[in-house]
């Protein structure tokens, strides 16, 4: 009995370490979970665009189940990018991710935050917010798309809610456009601030300067991460104001009697405005060239962004009928953009404007990187036809609208994040940037370069970068294709270009192995054929010689012979010519 009393003590006392251990892990899994609620929430930024590069800006920012979206930029071809048009940012994540998204905000309507758009609404709906000058522009080019948008119109200072989690208060900013704004966005992790393109304008033109007081008032309650504009961290010192421009354009309005043509950028309205009132000082009269600036100017003066009597707003048509003292003509082309009205004019194909002798031709601008050679063309073209031109290098008829070091500097004094993500910039940029944050005594490991498609995870813990996050390659638009052409199609376009094409057309009888008729070969952009008879002639035979061999050996495979010649030929231009042009073998099948 003894033992019986024993074993059953063991056996219940087995059978309670048993349920003791069986109950561990729900406890366990209980803890996790209640660790789990009381852990730091965490927000993700995911850059889709601006980084790395000038243009396309971009960046989504995540909470659990939504989505805030930050402006939708694109960016203007390169050089080496033939017959594309604009790139505009890859959107697959967000289409992956759109149940989401709960709304667009805009920081202002330069084309580099706002351009992508109507190619953005053709695959997610979503509503857009911003002040009224952006969001004109938008709609704008939203009726050109045959697309109509959900439009809140937000104010500069007052909150608004996107979503549940995202509480987003506008605060007025200076720079080259009207209605530019930077944006403090709460979320449960912390706060965001976001500054948008900017510099610091002690005084601006419409009279509204940063309010500094509430940006400092944002500071001391406290910024998780702030993103800042890259774009002129390089160049010391201070950007100039707008100001300084008014004041040069008004000496030269007032030293000439010459007619007076002007180009800057269409979407620079304080800008125009001011070229206006100089106008109407001097007794001119203003009319509007290019299709652009046309638009800009009517959304503007419907707005109340520009005033000018109707009595002083002339048109192109009748500009010929005004004495040229009396005539000041604004127009597109400050970039020496092929297609624009000025460079029209110095061309000799603009229909309602010549460029004489007596013209004064202003460039209010500075040509922006890679565009160098495409605005001195137009300058030298304007000078051979006798105008005076003024550009930027001669007198200061521009200045930048990004802010420079000590504009960033005073930014983030007054911010003070935890952390810190430069945007808007290429790689030297943000790097630069980054370099000044820690100048200013921001931990180095508290700064994050991120590339396009990288996410950047953080609370008010610890932030962490992950790598390739989303899909970030640009996508071409090119005509109304959008992403139909890739770098395959880009190769081809570019080897075109460089060495032209050779096309070897033949007729062949693949039962008898024999060739009917040709090969016969086709230049374009090689060689000038009645040029250069013999060579052509040598290659024919050349490639008459290859699928002769090709027949001979039985080959019967199209794909086969093709690429036969296609080396061969290959080859033999080559060592001919020393040129690799696109060698296009086409064959066409015949029975006899």
């Amino acid at each position: 009995m003894g033992e019986k009393k024993k074993a059953t003590k063991e056996n219940t006392k087995n059978n309670k370490d048993t349920r003791k251990s069986k109950s561990t892990p729900k406890k366990e899994q209980k803890k996790a979970k209640t660790a789990a609620k009381k852990a730091a929430p965490k927000v993700r930024i995911i850059p889709l665009g601006g980084l790395g590069e000038i243009g396309k800006n971009m960046t989504a920012i995540e909470y659990e189940d939504e989505i805030l979206l930050v402006d939708c930029g694109l960016s203007f071809p390169d050089d080496d990018m033939f017959g594309i048009d604009k790139v505009i940012p890859d959107f697959d994540y967000l289409i992956n991710t759109q149940k989401k998204i709960s709304g667009l905000i805009i920081t202002h309507g330069h084309e580099d935050h706002i351009g992508a758009v109507p190619y953005l609404l053709k695959e997610i709906k979503m509503p857009i917010y911003g002040l009224r000058f952006p969001l004109g522009l938008i709609e704008s080019k939203l009726k050109e798309h045959g697309l109509r948008g959900d439009f809140r119109y937000i104010e500069a200072g007052k909150e608004f809610r996107v979503g549940k989690h995202f509480n987003v208060e506008p605060l007025r900013i200076t720079h080259s456009i009207a209605d530019s704004v930077c944006y403090s966005i709460k979320t449960p992790a912390g706060r965001i601030f976001h500054t948008g393109d900017f510099k610091i304008d002690y005084t601006p033109v419409d009279g509204n300067p940063i309010d500094f007081s509430r940006l400092a008032q944002i500071g001391q309650e406290g910024v998780l991460l702030m993103m800042a504009d890259s774009t002129n961290v390089v160049r010391p010192g201070y950007t100039q104001s707008e100001r300084v421009v008014g004041e040069t354009l008004e000496g030269i309005f007032l030293g000439t009697n010459k007619r007076i043509l002007i180009a800057t950028f269409s979407s620079n309205v304080h800008r125009i405005q001011k070229i206006i009132d100089i106008a109407m000082k001097c007794r001119r009269k203003v009319a509007i060239s290019g299709r652009s600036m046309v638009n800009v100017v009517e959304l503007a003066r419907e707005l109340g962004y520009i005033k000018i009597p109707d009595s002083k707003l002339i048109d192109l048509n009748k500009a010929g009928n005004i004495p040229d003292r009396e005539l000041v003509i604004i127009t597109t082309g400050s970039q020496g953009e092929p297609m624009s009205a000025l460079a029209r004019m110095a061309s000799n194909e603009h229909k309602n404007i010549n460029i004489r002798s007596n013209d004064m031709v202003i460039l209010s601008s500075t040509p922006v990187p890679g565009n160098e050679l495409t605005v001195a063309n137009v300058v030298n073209k304007l000078v051979e036809k006798g105008a005076e031109v003024i550009y930027s290098d001669i007198a200061e008829t521009h200045v930048s609208g990004h802010a420079c070091q000590e504009e960033l500097k005073l930014m983030h004094s007054l911010i003070r994040p935890k952390y810190f993500m430069p945007v808007h910039g290429e790689a030297r940029h943000l790097r630069t940037h980054a370099q000044l944050a820690q100048d200013l005594g921001m931990p180095k490991e508290n700064i994050f370069i991120l590339d396009n498609g990288d996410c950047l995870q953080i609370n008010s813990k610890s932030a962490v970068k992950i790598e390739d996050a989303a899909q970030s390659d640009g996508i071409f638009v090119d005509g109304l294709g959008v992403g139909d052409v890739g770098n395959i199609v880009l190769r081809d376009r570019r080897l075109l270009s460089e060495s032209g094409l050779i096309i070897v057309v033949a007729s062949i009888d693949r039962e008898e192995g024999m060739i009917v008729s040709g090969p016969d070969i086709i230049s374009r952009g090689f060689v000038y054929v009645r040029e250069h008879e013999d060579l052509i002639d040598a290659a024919c035979e050349q490639a008459e010689s290859i699928i002769i061999d090709c027949l001979s050996s039985n080959m019967r495979d199209w794909n086969g012979i093709k690429t036969a010649v296609r080396e061969g030929m290959r080859k033999y231009i080559y060592s001919k010519t020393g040129r690799s042009p696109v060698i296009l073998p086409i064959f066409m099948e015949v029975s006899i």
